[in-house]
């Protein structure tokens, strides 16, 4: 899926750990919430918090806080007029320790819907109004790669249908300086190599040939200009690309293409 965030909703990549940011304009029913991340090895806890100040003080409308601690659980919980409620306790773990993982929060007229990994984990009922929520809060042993609110209806500014592989469109608008394309998915398990490319419509040249290699390790880059290749860029320190996780390739213009 293809997405242009308007002003509000732009996206927060690899954020320092611990974080606290806005939601600016905060969250109302039929949003959602994407959250991108990994859990280490020796994790021991984390959690992100639905605030409703952009301070580390307040009352908190989701308390969502995963424990590996030997009884794998996941606690969700609000927090009221300087108190903690009481606690609503899953005694499943939708994460594993060294892997990626996907949460998406949607806010629901019932409350705030989660998924891991696409599959339904838990809804936990609003305790506080939604429209009072203004910062998200993540803390503890998690790294993130990407925090993206979702407006009303699906994501913002998004007017190009989810395709099948293969799958080719036209970008409404064209390509200017710093438009960015978010293409998420989930690489199948046994995969050897999928390609996204970057046409120029009228000469057919291909602008940027973005080639994840999964059996090799490597992520290929490269332009066919005039019917000839050009040099390979294959350095990377990690590949970002595993079988069986969901992967969200962002790409952004620096210069007119």
């Amino acid at each position: 899926m293809t997405f242009v965030p308007p002003p509000g909703y732009q996206p927060v990549y690899n954020p320092r750990i611990p974080y606290l940011g806005p939601i600016r304009g905060g969250l109302r029913e039929g949003m959602s919430i994407s959250i991108l991340g990994s859990i280490p090895k020796d994790i021991s806890r984390f959690h992100i918090n639905l605030r409703c100040s952009e301070s580390e003080s307040g009352d908190i409308a989701l308390h969502f806080n995963p424990r590996f601690d030997g009884w794998d659980k996941v606690v969700f919980n609000a927090f009221k007029d300087g108190s903690w409620e009481s606690e609503e306790k899953i005694r499943r773990m939708p994460f594993t320790e060294g892997h990626a993982f996907e949460t998406l929060i949607g806010i629901s007229a019932e409350g705030y819907e989660v998924k891991v990994n696409g599959k339904e984990f838990h809804t936990f009922k609003h305790r506080l109004p939604v429209q009072q929520v203004r910062a998200i809060q993540v803390e503890g042993d998690v790294s993130i790669q990407s925090i993206i609110v979702i407006g009303p209806g699906g994501f913002p500014g998004s007017n190009l249908p989810v395709g099948v592989v293969p799958f080719s469109t036209i970008i409404p608008g064209g390509m200017h300086p710093k438009k960015t394309f978010i293409i998420r998915g989930q690489v199948p398990f046994g995969a050897d190599r999928f390609a996204i490319n970057f046409v120029a419509s009228r000469s057919g040249n291909m602008i940027l040939h973005l080639n994840p290699r999964l059996r090799k390790g490597e992520v290929v880059r490269n332009s066919l200009i005039g019917g000839d290749w050009g040099k390979e860029e294959r350095q990377l320190s990690t590949n970002p690309f595993r079988e069986g996780c969901p992967s969200a390739a962002e790409t952004r213009s620096s210069r007119c293409l």
